[in-house]
């Protein structure tokens, strides 16, 4: 609703106003949840015929659906080179005062993850608090934990009251999720800890001097749109500094994206809003939260497996990844079947519940095929049949990709190619046998990081102006904290209890981002929120220490600014960019005219009652985005016209000392070519702004191809790097 079009009679009562104008057209609807910093309105239960009339009332702006969100699912510290530069990042009492909210599943708060020993009182702004319900008092937070929340009117408005029996009305985490997330973004140091003796080392959160505020938004049906946007309403209320959503739903215009709309009012707050990108890769144009007041984050390998071997009776040996930990098979060569010649089911192959036959598979190792159902039931389905062991091969969708799973029974994951020959083998000999070898955890894993499949990719498909992803982190085989409610699978026969699991997805990469904008914003407390993700992504890196570009990993190729965006963080660079590229909430609100958006629209999301300026001309273009995205129409032959002239121009801040920076380009096409104005830059004071423009010319080309390239300056001492895709 417009809160600036409240009728005088209601004298500033905007609940009462609200409640008014639900009455209108519902004598028994209720209001659910209302609203007054991420949106101004609420939320009701209405039917469809309902919603249409409140559409038509005086002040009412927007009426949206509820929507269904989903979740996109100890080496890192190391990894990312957070340990040897301690003295990098300033003492723990400025990270202690940083206060991190994550969106998710909520919190296990016995996890050791929460340990508050040695963590000085609560941060003064703290201004959220600990709800009691199903299995979950205020004893169950503390200085680690401060705050802990759940949201489910929504929810049960669409879906009937939630089971007690089933999952707590509560923050308590039933499902895991949640407590790994919030545990990778801000844990305490756990001495010890792995998953069944995988991983084994200390656990700790990116920001492990950091506060935790668990808001609890998704439940056993999901994660819904009134909930989400209840929790940020809180939290930013609650003063949190960053917001951590490992979720998403799809894409859709700003003005009807909820998570869009209250990141807009979180960052107007100060407050860094983190987001998985999604887990729907290698396919292009496949990303979630792609918002420009959103940090958006993609997911790599780390340099760490977990290997398991196949070896077969012809005497061939494949490498494949696995956290089994049980009793071991017979030391001896085994059976084998192919799950698609043991089933009476056209999807056999799947190893789906109840489409194995018992008699063709007691006592053998089955190879099942992946897709469709989770990777762990596969091999549960196998365990009921009266199967001994599984060999679950990649297809086509994964590709090399190989996620390590606790399985139920002893099993291994192997890549398309392998499991292609190994399907062959087992099909064409008449008496096939193979054994599993499991071999433990393995380091030094090269080359890493390489982008993982399920990563979701670009070009952004809302707007292609502004590249996306953002970054991407460490995403695949994470160790982080678990509920004890559920076993590792998360599979409702695994009896299993453990305090750390090994997991994967954008996910995962997005609470490490989350955690390393915390530090960031410990080391530098005046910056924004825009100020912070530039400086994660002009220090990024997108090759190896060889020089080679980072791999994609469902490709074996290179990977593109569409996969890595500015590249993998690098946070040891970033606590000393150089310069940064910043943005305010008036340069969004620029960016929302240069998208000739509706002043009804652009309320939506700003919640301003301004209009655009009809003199001014707007370009998307301008936005001081710390990337580039260039896009070229094409003309009816399918190829650029001869030559195309793009300009984008941008503002550097300079945030260190004084001093000269020069640029270089480097396009990867001989058709794009890029020319900077001035091409040197001179600071000599801190917070001091410089501006420049770039020309991109864009001769003939295909228009099937994308062209990529960089912009960087340099004064020597930093690099402030720029990724640039140039796409039809």
């Amino acid at each position: 609703m417009s809160s600036h079009h409240i009728p005088p009679s209601f004298n500033q009562d905007h609940t009462h106003w609200f409640d008014s104008s639900l009455k209108q057209v519902s004598n028994s609807a209720e209001l659910l949840y209302t609203y007054f910093n991420v949106i101004h309105g609420f939320s009701a239960q209405l039917t469809p015929q309902q919603a249409k009339s409140l559409q038509s009332l005086p002040g009412i702006i927007s009426v949206l659906p509820e929507l269904k969100y989903e979740l996109h699912t100890t080496r890192t510290p190391e990894f990312l080179g957070l340990d040897q530069k301690p003295n990098m990042f300033p003492q723990s009492d400025t990270e202690s005062d940083v206060i991190i909210g994550v969106l998710d599943t909520g919190v296990w708060p016995e996890s050791k993850s929460f340990d508050d020993k040695g963590m000085g009182p609560i941060p003064g702004a703290w201004n959220g608090a600990c709800e009691s319900g199903t299995n979950f008092t205020v004893n169950n937070c503390n200085r680690k934990l401060i705050g802990a929340r759940f949201f489910a009117k929504g929810y049960e408005a669409t879906l009937g009251p939630i089971d007690e029996s089933k999952e707590s009305r509560s923050p308590r985490d039933d499902d895991g999720h949640g407590t790994h997330t919030s545990s990778t973004t801000g844990g305490s140091v756990v001495v010890g800890a792995n998953l069944l003796g995988y991983a084994p080392g200390s656990a700790r959160g990116m920001a492990s001097r950091a506060r935790i505020a668990v808001y609890k938004v998704c439940w056993l049906g999901g994660c819904f749109s009134s909930d989400i946007l209840a929790a940020m309403e809180r939290a930013v209320l609650d003063n949190v500094n960053v917001l951590s959503l490992s979720l998403g739903g799809g894409t859709a215009d700003y003005y009807r994206d909820s998570v869009a709309i209250g990141a807009f009012a979180a960052m107007e707050k100060g407050i860094l809003v983190s987001c998985s990108a999604g887990n729907a890769g290698p396919t292009a144009f496949s990303l979630s939260n792609v918002s420009p007041w959103i940090v958006t984050v993609g997911a790599g390998t780390l340099d760490r497996d977990f290997p398991a071997y196949v070896s077969l009776g012809n005497g061939k040996n494949y490498s494949g990844v696995s956290l089994y930990k049980g009793p071991s098979l017979p030391n001896e060569m085994l059976p084998f079947v192919y799950a698609g010649n043991a089933s009476n089911s056209t999807s056999g192959a799947l190893c789906m519940p109840g489409t194995l036959l018992p008699d063709k598979v007691k006592g053998k190792i089955v190879l099942c095929d992946r897709g469709v159902n989770a990777r762990v039931q596969k091999g549960s389905v196998v365990k009921e049949a009266g199967g001994l062991g599984m060999v679950l091969t990649n297809t086509a969708a994964n590709g090399e990709e190989l996620v390590a799973d606790a399985h139920l029974l002893p099993a291994t994951t192997v890549g398309q190619k392998e499991g292609d020959e190994i399907r062959k083998y087992v099909i064409s000999d008449p008496a096939p046998t193979a054994e599993i070898l499991f071999v433990g955890t393995k380091l030094g894993i090269q080359p890493s990081p390489v982008v993982a499949s399920f990563s979701s990719r670009g070009p952004n498909t809302i707007t292609p102006e502004i590249l996306k992803p953002d970054i991407i982190a460490p995403g695949v085989n994470i160790l982080a904290g678990w509920s004890g409610a559920v076993g590792p699978t998360g599979l409702p026969d695994d009896t299993r209890r453990v305090e750390f699991n090994i997991i994967s997805g954008t996910s995962m990469s997005c609470p490490h981002v989350s955690g390393l904008a915390a530090l960031l914003k410990a080391a530098h407390q005046d910056w924004s929120p825009a100020a912070i993700r530039s400086a994660l992504m002009t220090t990024a890196y997108t090759a190896y220490k060889n020089g080679n570009k980072i791999e994609d990993i469902a490709t074996g190729n290179p990977s593109t600014p569409f996969d890595h965006g500015a590249g993998h963080v690098d946070p040891v660079s970033a606590v000393n960019p150089g310069l940064v590229y910043d943005l305010t909430a008036d340069d969004y609100f620029d960016f929302l005219c240069a998208l000739n958006y509706t002043a009804t629209q652009i309320q939506v999301v700003t919640k301003r009652n301004t209009t655009c300026d009809t003199t001014k001309t707007y370009s998307v273009g301008n936005l001081n985005y710390p990337s580039f995205a260039v896009v070229v129409s094409s003309d009816s032959t399918g190829k650029t016209s001869r030559s195309t002239v793009v300009k984008h121009t941008r503002t550097l801040t300079n945030v260190g000392p004084a001093s000269t920076y020069k640029v270089t380009t480097f396009s990867d096409s001989k058709a794009v070519q890029m020319s900077v104005v001035p091409d040197t830059l001179t600071f000599s004071k801190i917070n001091e702004k410089k501006s420049y423009t770039v020309t991109f010319t864009v001769g003939e080309m295909a228009a099937s191809s994308n062209a990529f390239g960089r912009i960087e300056w340099s004064d020597g001492k930093h690099v402030v790097g720029s990724p640039v895709a140039v796409s039809w």
